[in-house]
């Protein structure tokens, strides 16, 4: 079955082809949502309630664009939805820092404990530093999705950086202790 069939059925409410699309994408948009979530079980839910939405929007789905691209938008959407309910972004003033670029010698840490600690982050700074550092969204165009000013946007990121920067030279430092 190709893959507008498959959209199609779904529209139709299958629950076998909505199964299938289920199977066919939720490796792809879960990580998507550990990317987002606070942990693997919030993102185990994220991803949930993001199908649920899929699902419940299909019929919007016009056939234009990339069907992945849709869903991603629905699922990151879906996370930073839950996130504006609870409230986590306080609001800053204009002033910000500038924005510094932290250096990360793939040698010296994994990737594995790169997302860890990005995961660790308060949830305000990891949320706009995953939108703006690794999905490549502006300033702007977080502000408007997270209902914040830009300059809380710049601000998170500036406070995102800093936290990561200051947890990989303490990484570092440990580690070299410990090969002497």
């Amino acid at each position: 079955m190709s893959l507008e069939q498959l959209i199609e059925k779904c529209k139709a409410n299958d629950t076998k082809a909505q199964g299938e699309l289920y199977k066919l994408f939720s490796s792809k948009l879960f990580s998507t949502c550990l990317k987002y979530s606070r942990n693997y079980v919030e993102a185990e839910d994220n991803l949930q309630d993001a199908f649920l939405t899929i699902f419940d929007k299909i019929e919007q789905y016009k056939n234009k664009g990339s069907f992945e691209g849709w869903l991603k938008r629905i699922t990151v959407n879906t996370v930073l939805q839950r996130y504006r309910k609870e409230k986590v972004f306080e609001i800053v003033s204009e002033n910000t820092a500038e924005d510094e670029e932290v250096e990360v010698d793939e040698d010296d840490i994994s990737i594995d404990f790169l997302l860890k600690i990005i995961q660790e982050l308060p949830d305000r700074y990891r949320l706009v530093f995953n939108l703006y550092a690794l999905d490549g969204y502006s300033h702007k165009d977080i502000a408007e999705m997270l209902k914040i000013s830009v300059g809380t946007s710049k601000s998170n990121l500036a406070r995102a950086r800093q936290i990561l920067k200051n947890t990989i030279e303490k990484y570092n430092e440990k580690q070299n202790l410990q090969s002497l």
